[in-house]
């Protein structure tokens, strides 16, 4: 019983309101997107919606388990003027950035529905294992605190190696709440950056929700993260929906060399807060990405609008339309931003 409490992470206090009261971003007692956006299904919608998420399942999941390659921490750990990345499904990339070690959003359990009555099940097995090869964390990125991305068993795995915590406003609670010393941890603003070691690194807006509970909807930020080095720009996008805010990200960060964009999960009813494929490549191009690459897939179920492939085929025929280069590595493959991985592995799998 403890575990299931603990899951929904920590309570906003009154110190806590007052802090996110400085964020011209916090009104009216919750975090606000830039622009109005709704979220609210018709009733007469649910009969639908709730069909939809019964039937239809076989193609949203592999029939088997999506392999991942074992970790080369040789490879990974040695220094060259480009970032080396690991992507691991979903939104969980592990990334060498100047010998500084960063690990984004790193849900890396098996089920994204804990406190629900049925398991949403990871498409790979034993990811939580992963981490017992993974380096010492010199950062480790949160882009919000849905539970496709900040995961309890992840975190309590991961507190030994991680140095500190780069988080967007308010998700430090839930932290603190799982026992990661405060000293460790940053929350940040949109627009706000931090220099470390040459690279700078920026929080920036996505138009997007965030909560794990009935009570604390919007009572935190979402966004994504830009790496600038004298070599490279990286932006990794983070979950939200098509506006623009990418083109101000482009015109006040870019353009990138590598972007990795949301791209899967997507549906009708809750459009305005993600991405579609042909909105991820356009919202690349907006921004300045000169190479792209599909985030946000091959790990979960949690749309019952597209099969498990789709946000990957659909990614690569808009990219190709517009002649924008993107990479496509396997679940563990070490790539650089240069790597050429543009095969459609997932044909491999049914």
């Amino acid at each position: 019983m403890l575990r299931f409490i603990k899951q929904f992470g920590g309570r906003v206090s009154l110190e806590d309101k007052e802090f996110y009261g400085q964020s011209p971003h916090w009104k009216n007692g919750k975090f606000q997107n830039a622009v109005d956006i709704s979220m609210m299904i018709d009733l007469k919608d649910f009969p639908r919606v709730i069909r939809k998420q019964f039937f239809g399942k076989s193609a949203r999941s592999p029939e088997q388990a999506l392999p991942i390659q074992p970790f080369d921490k040789t490879t990974f750990l040695r220094q060259n003027e480009q970032a080396k990345f690991i992507w691991y499904g979903h939104s969980v990339l592990l990334a060498n950035i100047r010998g500084k070690i960063c690990l984004i959003d790193p849900m890396l359990g098996p089920d994204t529905t804990p406190i629900a009555p049925t398991v949403t099940k990871r498409f790979s097995e034993n990811t939580l294992d992963l981490i017992e090869d993974f380096p010492p964390i010199d950062i480790l990125l949160m882009t919000h605190d849905h539970y496709d991305h900040l995961d309890y068993a992840s975190i309590l795995r991961l507190k030994p190696k991680v140095k500190q915590y780069f988080v967007a406003m308010g998700v430090k609670r839930h932290l603190v709440s799982w026992g990661v010393e405060s000293s460790l941890i940053t929350e940040f603003d949109w627009w706000d950056s931090q220099e470390l070691d040459n690279c700078k690194i920026t929080f920036t807006p996505t138009q997007h929700f965030s909560g794990r509970g009935l009570t604390d909807r919007f009572k935190t930020l979402w966004g994504g993260w830009v790496f600038q080095t004298p070599n490279e720009s990286i932006w990794f996008s983070g979950d939200g929906g098509y506006g623009n805010h990418f083109t101000e990200i482009g015109e006040r960060l870019g353009p990138f060399d590598l972007a990795f964009m949301e791209c899967g999960q997507y549906n009708t009813d809750w459009h305005p807060v993600h991405l579609f494929p042909e909105e991820s490549i356009r919202a690349a191009l907006d921004a300045g990405a000169k190479t792209v690459m599909p985030v946000h897939w091959a790990g979960f179920d949690l749309s019952y609008y597209h099969t498990w492939k789709e946000p990957a085929e659909q990614f690569v025929h808009f990219a190709s339309e517009q002649e924008v280069p993107y990479l496509l590595p396997q679940l563990g493959e070490i790539f650089t931003q240069s790597s050429r991985l543009a095969s459609p592995w997932w044909e491999n799998y049914s």
